[in-house]
């Protein structure tokens, strides 16, 4: 039987999309940590990067029942009320259709210390820039025909896959004055090269690699300000955001 909250394929290690990986992720050394949103039928935004929950479809089910064992699926703002002083949040919107109850948690409850409101989807990045302008928006992308994209639309990052991602593109990005953040890297090889390409964020499967690799990245300027400008002349280390999808991959949220 499953113990709920931790993974059945890796005991001891905290299921994704859930409280407890984050707090894995932060204490083992990660700036923040991306997660899913969706949407139950009350309207409530979940935190699941399957469209399904213990066989329930999520937005056919009310937010009361998505649990397992009695534990509850999380919810944004119980992320928001947990995290928001102390981490980095990249909240991706998995699906279209409540962008408004996003909007409305992050204005009760902004995260200090930087985030980005991320997709997939083109739509949901343009409702949300309709409903908040100031909002930071985030387009993930991981095939090279959706890659140009990112011109067209409203936001202050580019997410694409690692495998996309060229020291040509990161100049490109930051020419147009748009942060680039790039997922998902598992390997002190692959870190250590996108961080000399300048990229400014690096989504790791595994916090440990990221403290790792990066042992000696000094701290953070004060203000929850993340990221270089242009006109700074750093190391790779500095100011580089290492952060995690909050523990392996292939941990289960079904």
């Amino acid at each position: 039987m499953r113990r709920p909250g931790l993974d059945w394929r890796n005991p001891g290690l905290p299921s994704e999309n859930t409280l407890a990986a984050f707090d894995y992720a932060i204490a083992n050394g990660c700036d923040g940590f991306e997660f899913d949103v969706r949407y139950a039928r009350d309207r409530r935004a979940v935190l699941c990067h399957d469209p399904t929950f213990n066989r329930r479809n999520i937005e056919a089910t009310d937010y009361g029942g998505l649990e397992r064992s009695g534990h509850k699926l999380a919810c944004l703002e119980d992320v928001l009320a947990r995290f928001a002083a102390t981490a980095y949040l990249d909240i991706e919107l998995k699906v279209a259709g409540n962008e408004e109850s996003v909007v409305a948690a992050l204005r009760a409850n902004p995260p200090q210390r930087g985030y980005v409101v991320s997709s997939f989807l083109p739509e949901v990045l343009l409702q949300l820039h309709e409903l908040e302008p100031a909002l930071p928006l985030g387009y993930i992308c991981e095939h090279p025909k959706d890659a140009a994209r990112w011109t067209d639309l409203p936001i202050t990052a580019s997410l694409p896959n690692w495998r996309l991602v060229s020291q040509q593109l990161v100049d490109e990005v930051h020419s147009q004055g748009v942060k680039l953040i790039t997922w998902t890297v598992n390997d002190a090889g692959g870190l250590l090269r996108l961080a000399s390409w300048g990229v400014d964020g690096l989504i790791s499967d595994s916090p440990s690699l990221l403290s790792k690799t990066f042992p000696d990245a000094p701290a953070r300027p004060s203000g929850g300000q993340r990221f270089r400008t242009e006109s700074e002349k750093r190391t790779a280390k500095e100011w580089l955001l290492g952060f995690c999808r909050s523990v392996p991959r292939h941990l289960d949220c079904s």
